[in-house]
């Protein structure tokens, strides 16, 4: 199976791109935010989801391992496709995701082209009380994908690692986990994301003693 690539941006369609790898162009399916930032000629890495279907076999393409890993999460869902998430993460962010899942909010959801009222409300209730996947490096391989690019480490990338050391510093306090995820969840859309790790302790105290 193939779970990342790095090479040079050959050429970028509506809804797939190429990825030429020393010499082998891969043909991989991705979301219009994906592939809004992909340019013809210019260095890439992209975390990989295979899928091997009878006769088919379909390479997802995402910019960060947290979008790969919400992308697979989502389709644990009943009748959530590849297509509606790939629909969810063109439109809300991981960490938007993240805390829509903790605070049990369907309209997040519904904000995603094809998923509707019924549909955002189902992938809201299962994902409510699950913590967030960790993916396959725990996040380390956005740093990667930001250097091939130029950028510095996206916010949202940023902002999720400090989500997860609020919650672990609540859990220690003793606080139940799902507790702590929707504290911690409620504070950031509070703040806008724009929190660090410890003013959202602080605020997910506040949240807690209500």
């Amino acid at each position: 199976m193939i779970g990342k690539l790095k090479g040079i941006v050959d050429s970028v369609g509506e809804e797939e791109a190429v990825i030429d790898v020393n010499g082998v162009g891969y043909l991989v399916l991705a979301g219009a935010k994906t592939l809004s930032r992909l340019e013809a000629d210019n260095p890439v890495v992209l975390h990989i989801e295979t899928y091997v279907r009878e006769d088919q076999l379909k390479l997802f393409g995402f910019l960060s391992e947290s979008d790969r890993a919400w992308f697979v999460r989502l389709q644990s869902v009943q009748g959530v496709g590849a297509k509606h998430a790939l629909s969810m993460l063109d439109v809300v962010s991981a960490a938007e995701i993240e805390s829509a899942a903790a605070l049990g909010d369907s309209s997040t959801f519904e904000r995603a082209k094809g998923v509707g009222k019924k549909l955002a409300q189902r992938i809201s209730a299962e994902l409510k009380d699950k913590a967030p996947p960790l993916g396959r490096s725990l996040g380390a391989g956005a740093g990667g994908l930001n250097a091939a690019l130029g950028s510095a480490p996206a916010a949202g990338e940023v902002m999720s690692g400090a989500r997860e050391a609020a919650v672990s510093a609540l859990i220690n306090l003793g606080y139940g986990e799902s507790d702590a995820r929707r504290a911690v969840a409620q504070v950031s859309r509070d703040l806008g994301g724009e929190a660090g790790e410890g003013a959202l302790i602080k605020g997910a105290l506040k949240e807690l003693a209500r």
